[in-house]
């Protein structure tokens, strides 16, 4: 059979991945600690739960627009005014199955074959095959802990040509919990906005931020040219709403009606009953949003410290999400009971065969010296896995 070529190089997502391998070897009977999915270990709150209960019940059940239903267009437009000091009306919003899709929907009316879209690495796995699917080329800018996981000012003059179409800043980020300053976001807004580039701000971990640290959008320094910037953002990391797939963009009319339209023939709506959870989310109370964070705080804390203390690795401070970018790098060329670590993914595979630890390897994310671990579960979880992969590194051998 003769896949379309479009399919060329387009694999599963390497997160989602891991843990399937996860689930099917626990279903085995094998004791596996999961690090690898991105998904917040609380439940959704129960008022969010009660709204769509209430939804079910009342038959909010049917199509609706197929960008979504005007409620929940003014509640995101209310949240970005009220948080974000950012102005925007009901029909510049479109609803979508989470942020992913807003994304894809985004490259799609956005992108055209040869278009070259600017992409600071370590970034998440899904943003290259996205632009890849719309026929645009990702030019990859690497970035490393020196530099805090951070694009530069030079580092993005040096890559934009006339081709170059767009720019995402993902803050803070995944997979590395970087987070950049006002000033940094500031530089590269003026860049845009004098090279007429796009900027799309993906921004699914504003509220997840550490240290007392303050969120920024990079759109809040685009209002010199507000037809240059998209901003993108969901539910599914603030409310630890991941199954109910609901996410949003924001952005000039022209895009956000075309990404409406192009819906239209694929989803037709986002689900109807979570748009009801989605305006309570944003509009009813926010406590277990700062609680989660709390506690996302307290383990980040205790992973960085464990992972600092073991053998060949070293850790970056996330500033934000909740993942941890350890440099694995060290181990590079040293053997276990598995066989020899050669890069990240060898790393990936003979701890989990090893030691029973379930990471993702660095290389899909655009930086082979690294594994992503996340500290999105409990902390007996996180205390049991960091045993095993102390002592994983621990008993390697040259």
């Amino acid at each position: 059979m003769a896949l379309a070529r479009r399919m060329a190089g387009v694999a599963g997502s390497p997160t989602l991945k891991v843990s399937a391998i996860a689930r099917t070897l626990r279903a085995q009977g094998r004791d596996v600690v999961d690090f690898g999915s991105g998904e917040p270990d609380f439940d959704t709150p129960e008022h969010i739960k009660q709204a769509a209960l209430k939804a079910m019940r009342e038959g909010f059940t049917k199509y609706t627009s197929p960008s979504g239903i005007d409620e929940l267009k003014d509640a995101v437009v209310e949240k970005l005014k009220r948080e974000n000091t950012l102005y925007y009306t009901r029909d510049q919003v479109v609803i979508s199955c989470g942020a992913k899709h807003v994304l894809h929907n985004l490259a799609q009316v956005l992108f055209d074959p040869g278009d070259e879209v600017i992409l600071p690495a370590p970034y998440w796995t899904s943003y290259e095959t996205i632009i890849q699917m719309a026929g645009a080329v990702p030019v990859i800018i690497s970035t490393t802990e020196q530099e805090d996981f951070r694009v530069t000012l030079e580092m993005l003059e040096q890559r934009v040509t006339p081709r170059t179409k767009a720019v995402i800043i993902n803050s803070p980020s995944n997979p590395t919990g970087s987070m950049y300053s006002r000033e940094e976001l500031a530089a590269i807004a003026k860049l845009a906005i004098e090279r007429r580039l796009y900027v799309i701000a993906d921004d699914i971990y504003e509220k997840i931020v550490f240290d007392r640290r303050l969120h920024t959008s990079i759109v809040q320094l685009m209002q010199e040219a507000p037809e240059l910037a998209i901003l993108v953002n969901g539910f599914s990391k603030t409310y630890a709403m991941t199954g109910w797939r609901l996410g949003y963009a924001v952005g000039p009319q022209e895009i956000i009606t075309a990404m409406g339209n192009y819906q239209s023939q694929t989803t037709s709506n986002p689900n109807s009953i979570a748009q009801k959870a989605g305006i309570e989310a944003l509009r009813g109370p926010q406590d277990t949003v700062k609680m989660m964070v709390r506690e996302f705080e307290h383990r980040r804390n205790y992973v960085v410290e464990r992972l600092n203390a073991m053998e060949g690795i070293s850790c970056f401070k996330p500033m934000g999400a909740f993942y941890a970018f350890p440099n694995v790098s060290r181990t590079y060329g040293k053997r276990c009971a598995a066989g020899r670590i050669r890069n990240s993914s060898t790393f990936t595979e003979h701890l989990l065969q090893v030691a029973g630890v379930a990471v993702v390897p660095g290389a899909a994310f655009g930086d082979d010296r690294c594994i992503r671990l996340s500290f999105a579960t409990s902390m007996e979880q996180l205390q049991q896995g960091l045993d095993r992969l102390a002592q994983f590194a621990k008993e390697l051998t040259d």
